[in-house]
């Protein structure tokens, strides 16, 4: 029997609050503070790209940064930038930078995109690679399209790629971009190579895999 985790859930189809929440967001303006800390990190990473040319990709929710090496490796002419709020993954990987084009950042997400649309960065992509989809229906305003989160998501612009194994994540997901006057394009897909640890493992396990693009600029 396999042990890797699969999708559990009592959810069996889109949720029946998702144009409801994503109007929400929409329509109400995200009060909450930005951070001290996230500012000066924000602050010191603007820094570094200055020092940089060449096409912006962004990996958020990065992990271990297993993607992000993978992207500056195959894109050498681009800057990439990981983020991810944990400390303990962004160290669990030791491996020894091979590249100058990437950076790793330890930042919360919600705040570092709104200072990111603040400064007018203007990425070419945006990574969503098997972010937490938060199954239970409880936990619909968790996921990315249905958090206060989501309207900078889509301000942020570039080319969006959002991987998952569960399929009502990426069919909430496009729903939502069309919400918003995106046109998301979802489809099946066989990972040549994998770029993540949660990707091999599901892969690995014989599970579906899902992939949406959609240009947000």
């Amino acid at each position: 029997m396999s042990d890797v985790r699969r999708i559990i859930t009592t959810q069996q189809a889109p949720h029946e609050q998702l144009e409801k929440t994503v109007l929400n967001h929409l329509d109400n303006a995200w009060q909450k503070p930005i951070a001290d800390h996230t500012l000066r990190t924000f602050e010191a990473t603007q820094s570094w790209l200055s020092k940089r040319s060449g096409d912006l990709i962004l990996d958020s929710c990065c992990g271990d940064g297993e993607s992000t090496r993978w992207l500056a490796k195959n894109n050498p002419e681009a800057v990439i930038i990981g983020l991810d709020k944990s400390e303990t993954r962004l160290n669990r990987n030791s491996e020894a930078d091979l590249t100058d084009n990437y950076r790793l950042v330890r930042a919360d997400v919600n705040d570092f995109w709104r200072l990111a649309i603040n400064a007018a960065w203007q990425p070419k992509k945006h990574c969503l690679l098997f972010p937490n989809p938060y199954p239970k229906p409880s936990q619909l305003n968790n996921r990315w399209y249905g958090s206060p989160a989501f309207p900078a998501l889509v301000d942020l612009g570039g080319n969006l790629e959002v991987r998952t194994n569960w399929d009502i994540y990426i069919t909430e997901f496009a729903r939502s971009l069309l919400i918003v006057g995106k046109h998301p394009i979802v489809t099946r897909y066989y990972p040549e190579p994998c770029i993540t640890a949660f990707e091999r493992k599901y892969h690995n396990d014989g599970q579906e895999l899902w992939r949406l693009n959609c240009r947000l600029s």
